[in-house]
């Protein structure tokens, strides 16, 4: 029993450790000193532009933002002209968020969680507990299906039977990161339309659903729920990886939030989740080459964006990790990974058919989650591949800081870098901001 229970306590230091940084000295140089303050500002000045104001009017087709405070959607001008859980999620530890900001978005979360299960006009079910994928900035309806703004009608087949299995553990992260940066331990036991948060984030918690008696996340065609907003427009089922490293990440947090209140038991049964999930995502989803597929069912391709996840939150280790990082360094080096420095879901050499990238996608091959090019992952794919080659991650990054500095949207309208994705012909959604987000809390990670 002390045995396990040092084994728990070490585990949560680990992670706690990797997630600071301390354990990825090899990236703190992969950008120069210039390099490095020119991400700054440009995250700063891109948070800033998605930033919406109270009662500031965006769009006229959306209205003020009437929610009492702060709210920051995926991106400045036209971009996605409500308050997305996920984008602002994978932000926050930036660090230009202040806590009176993240107070308000964390309430506005946990007040449309489901309380009650419903069934859309679409067909769907919102089960309870359920975090909302987008929250609308004039009314606070909350909207748990992508493809839509409409609250009566949302989600349908195209978008999925169950809200995506992201948002609830991005939900989770919010909380914590909260409680980390104000040790306001207090607000975890506030009640919010009579439920105190601390419950919201164990309802949450369970929605994801598994197979009878696992831990991986489990969809089916019948019944799917999209597994990471990120690639919303994909098809995939069975076990599922991305949200299942999320499952992972959370149940960490958990452990570490249960800790602090002195919920000793809560803690160490968070704590031997996540090392059961440790164990069985390389064991369910690795292939030979060491890359982790999406999942077991449909568009069951190896996975960039999971591979690189799980490197980074330390789920991969030892040889194996190695081989993997090798692999992603191979693949960058012979171009069947990245683009202008940045990075594709499936590697070319992976696509499923001359069609598609993806299995079963609605989006067209070589477009948008189908294979365009993201620089959200670029940092965690820089973090893997300097394991084994400083110099190849080196350039990586480079390439990636030489692309936003071309097109900087400050340079004037004409402009739009961090742009969402990009493919050779077009890019979508300028000033997009986990583009710039997500690559500057890996790089700036002493």
């Amino acid at each position: 029993m002390i045995n396990n229970r040092i084994a728990l306590i070490l585990l949560n230091l680990v992670f706690v450790i990797s997630l600071s940084g301390q354990t990825k000295t090899q990236s703190n140089n992969l950008l120069s000193e210039n390099d490095l303050e020119y991400l700054k500002e440009l995250t700063k000045d891109v948070l800033e532009s998605s930033r919406i104001y109270p009662d500031q009017k965006i769009s006229d087709e959306f209205g003020s933002n009437n929610t009492g405070g702060m709210l920051i959607r995926p991106g400045g001008r036209s971009c996605y002209p409500a308050f997305w859980i996920r984008d602002y999620a994978m932000s926050l530890e930036s660090g230009f968020v202040t806590n009176e900001e993240q107070k308000h978005m964390l309430q506005l979360a946990a007040s449309t969680q489901c309380d009650q299960p419903w069934i859309t006009n679409a067909g769907s079910m919102i089960p309870l507990g359920a975090v909302a994928d987008h929250i609308r900035i004039d009314d606070s309806k909350p909207i748990y299906y992508p493809g839509t703004y409409d609250y009566i009608i949302q989600g349908g087949k195209k978008w999925g039977m169950a809200p995506p299995y992201c948002d609830q553990f991005f939900f989770i992260h919010m909380a914590y990161y909260y409680i980390k940066s104000t040790s306001d331990l207090q607000f975890l036991f506030n009640e919010i339309n009579g439920v105190r948060l601390i419950d919201r984030l164990e309802m949450a918690f369970k929605v994801p659903p598994t197979r009878q008696n696992g831990v991986i996340v489990y969809t089916t065609d019948d019944f799917r729920g999209v597994d990471f907003g990120f690639r919303d427009a994909v098809y995939i089922t069975g076990d599922l990886c991305y949200p299942s490293l999320l499952k992972y990440k959370t149940s960490v947090e958990l452990a570490e939030l249960f800790d602090m209140t002195n919920l000793k038991d809560k803690a160490d049964a968070y704590r031997t989740l996540a090392m059961r999930l440790k164990d069985e995502i390389p064991r369910v989803f690795s292939d030979k080459r060491g890359m982790l597929l999406a999942s077991t069912g449909k568009s069951k391709q190896a996975d960039v964006w999971s591979t690189a996840l799980a490197i980074y939150l330390g789920v991969l280790e030892g040889d194996a990790m190695k081989k993997t990082c090798q692999f992603l360094r191979d693949a960058y080096k012979n171009g069947t990974l990245a683009s202008r420095g940045n990075i594709r879901h499936v590697l070319t050499c992976d696509d499923f058919s001359e069609s598609t990238a993806w299995e079963s996608s609605i989006a067209e091959k070589n477009s948008y989650q189908n294979g365009a090019y993201w620089g959200t992952p670029t940092g965690w794919i820089c973090d893997a591949i300097a394991k084994v080659d400083v110099i190849t991650a080196k350039q990586l990054a480079k390439e990636y800081i030489d692309d936003l500095r071309a097109g900087d949207y400050r340079k004037g309208p004409e402009f739009g870098a961090p742009w969402e994705c990009y493919n050779a012909g077009s890019a979508q959604n300028a000033v997009y901001l986990t583009t710039v987000s997500c690559p500057y809390i890996v790089f700036k990670q002493k």
